[in-house]
Order: C-alpha cells, then structure tokens, then sequence
C-alpha cells in the first residue's frame, strides 16, 4: 500500500483524507459551501506544508468538477465566460509574484469583503456588473495561489446574482473549476511535482464525486429559501472564522 502513502503518510492518514474528501464534498453539495475550507483545515494537519495548496487545489479540482457536471444544465455561462477572463489575468500576476502579504491581512480582508458581499446593501435584485465579475475571476484566482480555499469568496461574489439554488450551485462549482485548474497549472509551471501525490488525489477524488452525488441529492429536497438562509449563515460563520484565524495569527 506504499503507493497510497506519499510523503511518508501512513496508511490510516491516507484513508483518513480519502473520507474527508467525500464527506466535505457532500457538504458542499448539500449546503452549496463550506467543504472546501474544511477540508483545506483537515489536510494542513496531515500532510506536508509545501504541498498543501497544490494538493487540496487538485482534490477540489475533481470535486468541483463533478458537481459542476451533474449540474450543467444550470451554469450561468455568461457569469462562466466573464469570470474566466477575470481568473486568467488573476492567475497571470499570481504566477509571477514573489512577495506575499502577511496572512493575517489576507484573512481579514477576505472575511470583510464576504460579509459585505453577503450582508451589504443590494440595489433590488440587481446582478453583478460585468467588470465587476472579470474582477471577481482576478481577486479569488490571485488569492487562491497563496490561500486556497477562496471558496467563500467566490460564494459571496455569486451570491450577488438572482440565482436558484441550483442556478447558485451549479454556477459556483464552474468557478471554483476553472479557478482550480489554472491553480495546477501555475503550480506545475514553478515546478511542484503533482505525480506522488496522483493515487491519493484519485481516490480522494472518487470518494468526492460519491459525496457530492448524495449531497445534490439531499439539496433537491431543501426548499429554496430555506437553502439561501443556510447558505448565508454558513457563509458568514467561515467570515467569521477567518477572522478568529487572524487574530491568532497576530497573537
């Protein structure tokens, strides 16, 4: 089973990841957000430092992917095409920065921003401006080279639009696709080696689209207001924790 362990895992931390795959993808799909950061929180206790952004990018490539494929009847191509003008230009500069900002400004900020995107005041039911979803595609792509679960922030940027929860569902996991795949791209261009680690992200991968088969079914069950309210409260309690995340940081 050595081929299931890379980086000297152990076996039980490998099937460990390969649960946590499927369950935070289950929740992704059943409440619409939330399993990419836990499961971002899950692997920084697990596996190696450096591969951790790569690694968790790749597994959330698969699990994004899936969804937005049993979904596609609903993507908001429009929302998809401008969005990934913004990501490619966000991933250009990404890829060339040497310079990182501290963490804990990253943290606050990104947290700030989601609560307004969420809770601020919106014209009616006005959608996101054009520019304003090239810029949404720029900001998370960018921030998701050095942070990596930029899920929430996408989520709050999405949200901005009159979706159904489908609509929503769909839409966010096209992003987050795209978002994911430029990430493996950047990173494999400044070198990270993605082949031992290919057996574990596969299964991680499958146990994913299994959790996110039976989210997606539990969500055609949720009445739609009732899955926005989730979806907004769930949002801003990761807000919240990204913040609580900062002040330790500065601690």
């Amino acid at each position: 089973m050595e081929w299931l362990t890379p980086a000297n895992l152990d076996l039980l931390t490998s099937v460990f990841l390969i649960l946590a795959a499927g369950f935070t993808s289950f929740m992704t799909a059943a409440l619409g957000i939330g399993g990419g950061l836990l499961l971002l929180a899950l692997m920084a206790s697990t596996i190696p430092v450096a591969a951790l952004i790569p690694v968790h990018g790749l597994v959330q490539l698969g699990s994004n992917g899936n969804r937005a494929l049993m979904t596609r009847q609903h993507i908001d191509w429009s929302m998809i095409k401008l969005f990934s003008i913004g990501a490619l230009i966000g991933a250009a500069i990404g890829s060339v920065v040497v310079v990182q900002l501290p963490l804990y400004l990253i943290q606050f900020a990104v947290a700030v921003f989601i609560l307004f995107l969420v809770w601020g005041n919106k014209p009616g039911k006005q959608e996101l401006s054009k520019p304003g979803r090239i810029f949404a595609g720029a900001f998370t792509t960018f921030l998701t080279l050095f942070v990596g679960a930029t899920g929430p922030l996408v989520a709050g940027f999405v949200h901005r639009n009159n979706y159904s929860k489908l609509q929503l569902t769909s839409t966010f996991a096209s992003c987050m696709t795209l978002q994911h795949i430029l990430k493996a791209v950047v990173f494999t261009f400044v070198g990270f080696a993605f082949f031992e680690w290919l057996p574990l992200v596969i299964l991680m991968v499958a146990s994913g689209a299994l959790g996110t088969w039976i989210g997606l079914k539990l969500l055609n069950k949720i009445p739609a207001d009732r899955f926005k309210q989730i979806f907004k409260i769930i949002i801003t309690l990761l807000a919240l924790r990204l913040i609580w995340q900062g002040i330790q940081t500065l601690v």
